[in-house]
């Protein structure tokens, strides 16, 4: 009766933080804390600048960074990993505050954060792991595209036109501008990018995005300019924890984006986590603690009035470079942000949006790794293909869809080439025909029994190919199907199998099969085909013993004399 809680239960303590964490902790406190207090110069412009894309405001993308930030990094399942609002979240949200407003939002994030920890008690991170390359290159381009689109009304000096397809968006504001000019807004945006980007070659060490933002908002300060709108006010602090925005009768039409959340959550973060591993050595995460990590992350965030949150490649990666050791690291960024928030809101309210738009379009750009995306088209036509219809279903669609696509091409186009392996080629038998034998009865056997050896998989994608060469046989008495390299045989395989010598038989042709393995033969027995072969005594266990039993169906047919008695080992 206890067994089941007592069960449930040490699943869900694998999953919590574990003492060698916060060991950890205390190794290189120093370098831990100058660590954060790095990704949290670096973080600060981005939490804005994807608070003000995702709709809700600076405020949400300050109070995301700060709680998720902090619970991500305390439960999560890698000690490097930095978390906050991100750029593919942010793609995701946009269409959801359009439908369904702020509360959506907020309501959105609680349920992706359960889904994410129902999705780590089930331990489905490693599943994670299966998607292949060209799909995480085709979304990363794909939301670079998204992510710099989103920017261009503030960079433009514009009120968001209304529409949920960025695209759309951001030609409405591309058509407002040329009717009344912004240049102010423009030149704020494109010097704060051209500051970043030329910056981070010359010395990436230094946080240019910070210096490009206060330099562009002491620019709107002293030179009076009016027409670059600043972010406006912000709390003081973090809102009191609240569930005022759940409105449980919307649940259910909210389930759809709050799984395309969690999806995406899931994804992002354990690409995150898989990178921080890459940079390191000997580091590992485990991917269901990071799941629960993101999940309790999501829990919390909206409850202060965040949006849903991630783990964030940039931002984890400078985590690395500047020698975090511990979670510590990203436990000091959380709780940097949250002095900026209570210490330096007046002063953050003064940032123009268009210097934030700068900072997210410099992001895209260096989302964009020119050298993966080549050498990725170049690899195989497959991967190209793969790449470009996930990089434009992002674009045009949305993230949770365009994974799907991808997922679904590169499945198809896998199993193409996997069936493309399998052969059934024609040998000569004649080598394993036992006993000695004249020119004259060789010639005879050549003439009446023809012998094909199936290599590889026999599986739904190709083998109706193999049913279409056999039906295609004539002049023949027997065929003999050398079955010991077949890989792997699924139910229409031996369906197709069975198809075939059920119409070679009604057409006088006798079908043998040799080396057939157990696990085809179970398969095999599944759907009948053994028991036909058996009912004709056409199944052996090896070639010779198989040709032997042709050169006696020949002879019951009157071709040949009878065949001596012989056994062999060759399959």
């Amino acid at each position: 009766m206890s067994t089941v809680p007592a069960r449930s239960w040490g699943r869900v303590a694998s999953l919590l933080p574990a003492r060698a964490d916060f060991a950890a902790m205390g190794r290189n406190p120093r370098r831990d804390l100058l660590a954060g207090l790095t990704v949290a110069v670096v973080a600060l412009p981005l939490a804005l600048g994807f608070g003000v894309s995702s709709g809700l405001g600076a405020e949400a993308g300050l109070a995301t960074a700060v709680v998720a930030g902090a619970l991500a990094a305390l439960f999560g399942g890698s000690d490097l990993q930095v978390s906050g609002p991100t750029g593919a979240m942010t793609v995701v949200l946009v269409p959801i505050v359009a439908r369904y407003g702020p509360g959506g939002v907020l309501t959105v994030g609680l349920m992706a954060g359960v889904l994410l920890i129902a999705l780590a008690l089930l331990k489905a991170g490693r599943c994670m792991r299966l998607i292949p390359a060209p799909v995480v290159e085709g979304f990363t381009l794909g939301i670079a595209c998204v992510i710099g689109l989103q920017q261009v009304p503030n960079a433009l000096g514009v009120a968001k036109p209304e529409g949920d397809k960025v695209l759309v968006v951001a030609w409405r504001a591309v058509e407002e501008f040329v009717r009344t000019p912004n240049w102010t807004a423009v030149a704020l945006a494109v010097g704060v990018a051209a500051v970043m980007l030329l910056g981070a070659r010359w010395r990436p060490a230094v946080p240019f995005s910070v210096v490009a933002v206060i330099a562009a908002t002491l620019a709107a300060q002293l030179l009076h300019l009016d027409a670059a709108a600043p972010i406006g006010d912000l709390p003081s602090g973090l809102p009191a924890p609240s569930l005022g925005f759940l409105d449980p009768s919307a649940l259910g039409s909210l389930l759809a984006p709050a799984v395309a959340v969690a999806a995406l959550a899931a994804l992002e973060s354990l690409l995150s986590a898989t990178v921080a591993d890459g940079m390191t050595v000997g580091r590992q995460h485990d991917p269901d603690k990071e799941l629960f990590g993101q999940g309790i992350a999501n829990l919390a965030a909206p409850l202060f009035g965040g949006v849903p949150a991630t783990a964030a490649i940039a931002r984890t990666a400078v985590n690395v470079r500047t020698g975090a050791g511990s979670r510590l690291a990203a436990l000091t960024h959380a709780a940097v942000l949250a002095v900026i928030v209570f210490a330096a809101a007046p002063l953050v309210s003064r940032i123009p949006l268009a210097a934030l738009a700068g900072v997210l379009l410099a992001t895209a750009i260096r989302m964009v790794e020119a050298g993966a995306l080549r050498a990725m088209a170049r690899a195989t036509r497959s991967d190209a293909i793969v790449l470009a219809l996930t990089a434009v279903a992002t674009l045009v669609l949305d993230l949770v869809h365009a994974v799907i696509i991808g997922l679904v091409v590169a499945g198809a186009l896998a199993l193409r080439a996997v069936a493309g392996q399998a052969r059934m080629d024609q040998v000569d038998f004649r080598a394993d025909v036992p006993g000695e034998h004249g020119e004259e009865e060789h010639a005879l056997l050549a003439e009446h029994i023809v012998a094909y050896r199936l290599d590889g998989p026999l599986f739904f994608a190709g083998a109706h190919r193999f049913l279409l060469e056999l039906s295609e046989l004539a002049d023949v008495r027997v065929v003999i199907l050398r079955m010991s390299r077949v890989s792997t045989m699924d139910a229409t395989g031996a369906l197709v199998l069975k198809d075939a010598v059920e119409k070679l038989n009604r057409r006088g042709i006798a079908v043998l099969t040799s080396g057939v393995r157990p696990a085809q033969r179970r398969t095999l027995e599944s759907v009948g085909a053994l028991d036909l072969l058996r009912r004709e005594g056409r199944e052996y266990a090896t070639t010779p013993e198989a040709i032997a039993g042709a050169r006696a169906h020949l002879h019951r047919a009157g071709v040949l004399p009878a065949a001596p008695e012989t056994s062999g080992a060759v399959r």
